[in-house]
């Protein structure tokens, strides 16, 4: 069986290719066709311009966050019947996946991730938006992290994809006000459209100060930091109150800045919160911390209640056939749209 992949064969160029699979199933696995796949535009154009402390050698296989549905099932399987809609991770943007419904991946970190299938159990919860799973569990994590208490200040720093979910995660967290910060203001406007009740510029000379102005004079409890800049770090720990908490959701890739931590961190008893997705428990929730599987069943079910919305956020279907064109335009684009997916029927 040839299926259809995207593929980085080498820096600042995708490719859709043709790759044989075997399709004879393994008793416990299941062949699923992809409907959507969404773009993780930090990530996968981090690999695609070969930044520092992304994987080392080409070629790169970009993705991983999607929805599909079932089309084949082993013998052993019983949780699945083809037709079944479903959520994915971590299977590129690919045209088909051959998975069993449940593995880890083999990692160097402490805990191994969640490599599995999800069902989409509610029918109002359509692919395009289910196809964002995966992406959503990165800001829902970093604001788990927080623990947030009811009517703590929380400033979110970034308005990209992560930074606009972490938005509503917040809100449903308790935190107010809600603040978060963008150059764009695009994005800033789109920020009070996902629940922010006050936005920010960060090239306002006056910022910091106005952030403070906005929380008592005393700056916010808890900072979500997206934009993975070390200077963004550093703003936020002149703006934080004491004492504060943050965790680093974007990947600073480039330590540019030199940051005092005796300064802004040990001074003030500021707590630095890792976020990363693989600093996740696998097998079992416990206190304060849930498997990334529980996280998928959490935003399934709250785009399924309306608690949750991703659709303000997609902008742009587009054919896997055009990859290049669409990462290039990402990465070179002034005002790159913010959800972009690629629909799978086009190919068809």
């Amino acid at each position: 069986m040839f299926i259809k992949k995207i593929v980085f064969p080498e820096k600042e160029k995708a490719q859709l290719i043709d790759v044989e699979i075997n399709d004879k199933l393994q008793p416990d696995e299941l062949l699923v066709k992809y409907d959507y796949s969404a773009i993780s535009a930090g990530t996968e154009l981090a690999n695609f311009l070969h930044l520092p402390n992304t994987q080392e050698n080409f070629p790169k296989y970009p993705g991983y966050s999607a929805s599909g549905h079932v089309i084949e099932t082993g013998r052993k399987v019983s949780d699945f019947t083809i037709g079944d809609r479903v959520v994915l991770n971590w299977g590129c943007h690919v045209s088909h996946l051959i998975r069993t419904p449940e593995q880890a991946i083999m990692s160097n970190v402490k805990h191994p991730g969640f490599k599995g299938i999800v069902k989409i159990e509610n029918d109002s919860v359509s692919g395009i938006e289910a196809a964002f799973t995966h992406i959503a569990s990165f800001p829902l994590l970093a604001v788990r992290k927080l623990k947030i208490n009811i009517g703590e200040s929380a400033m979110i720093a970034g308005c990209g994809l992560l930074g606009l979910i972490a938005i509503q995660f917040a809100k449903l967290s308790g935190a107010y006000p809600v603040m978060a910060l963008d150059f764009s203001p695009e994005r800033r406007e789109l920020a009070k459209q996902m629940g922010a009740d006050i936005v920010f510029d960060p090239s306002d000379a006056d910022m910091v100060q106005k952030i403070k102005d906005a929380t008592r004079g005393c700056g916010p409890d808890v900072v979500v930091e997206v934009t993975g800049k070390a200077l963004a770090l550093q703003q936020a720990l002149e703006y934080i109150n004491y004492e504060g908490r943050i965790t680093l959701l974007g990947c600073t890739r480039v330590s540019d800045v030199n940051i005092d931590y005796y300064k802004y961190v040990h001074r003030r008893g500021i707590t630095m919160i890792g976020a990363h997705t693989m600093t996740r428990p696998h097998l079992d929730n416990r206190e304060n911390a849930w498997t990334e599987k529980n996280d998928y069943r959490v935003i399934l079910d709250l785009l399924g209640a309306g608690r949750l919305s991703f659709k303000p956020l997609i902008n742009r279907l587009v054919s896997p056939a055009d990859a290049h064109e669409v990462y290039t335009m990402l990465a070179t684009g002034k005002n790159p749209p913010l959800g972009v997916v690629f629909d799978w029927s086009l190919l068809d």
